[in-house]
């Protein structure tokens, strides 16, 4: 299987994607770790996305389609993935599509957590505490929901229009969410 995950900042994708790991045995792509990880190193694209992250922007689809690539060439992706972060424009989309294709692993399933806009806000200040994320401050949410918005809402749209897109509701429990998703993907229910 290869999944893209999508939703809102918030809706729970990194979460689903972790159980969705101990469940499927697929690989968890998270570009949001990924960006993460080269900001801690210090590299000089770490350095560079971290700075438009702090300010709730969206880093540049070059980086993001380069690093994307990067990690989706190497061989422990070949039993299939999770791409939880990207794409979050209609041109990574594209992008994406092209990419996967290259490679000869084009996406067969793209989900969308579904989660109310005041559960958004609570769960993401509720992480800013825990995590202390200096990506969930109160300005930069706001932001990030904005830019959710105005980019990356019409990649909904490209991937219901490919009819890859199922809509998974993602208001109550994780466990709850995680069965709505392992039967949109037919897969048992039982544990593992």
């Amino acid at each position: 299987m290869r999944i893209v995950l999508l939703g809102a900042p918030g809706s729970g994708k990194g979460t689903q994607a972790k159980l969705m790991v101990e469940r499927l045995g697929l690989l968890h792509i998270s570009t949001g770790v990924l960006l993460r990880n080269a900001a801690k190193r210090g590299t000089e694209l770490g350095l560079k996305a971290k700075s438009i992250i702090d300010r709730g922007e969206l880093v540049p689809d070059d980086i993001m389609s380069d690093m994307v690539e990067e990690r989706l060439g190497r061989e422990d992706v070949a039993d299939g993935f999770i791409l939880d972060g990207y794409p979050r424009n209609l041109a990574q989309a594209k992008s994406l599509d092209t990419m996967l294709e290259r490679l000869g692993k084009p996406a067969n399933q793209a989900i969308q957590i579904d989660v109310d806009l005041e559960q958004l806000i609570e769960r993401i200040a509720r992480r800013a505490k825990e995590q202390g994320r200096a990506d969930d401050s109160g300005e930069v949410v706001r932001n990030r929901m904005r830019v959710y918005h105005e980019q990356t809402a019409p990649v909904i749209d490209y991937y219901a229009n490919r009819g890859l897109l199922t809509h998974v509701l993602g208001d109550g429990r994780v466990e709850e969410v995680l069965e709505r998703i392992l039967s949109v993907l037919n897969v048992n229910h039982a544990p593992a």
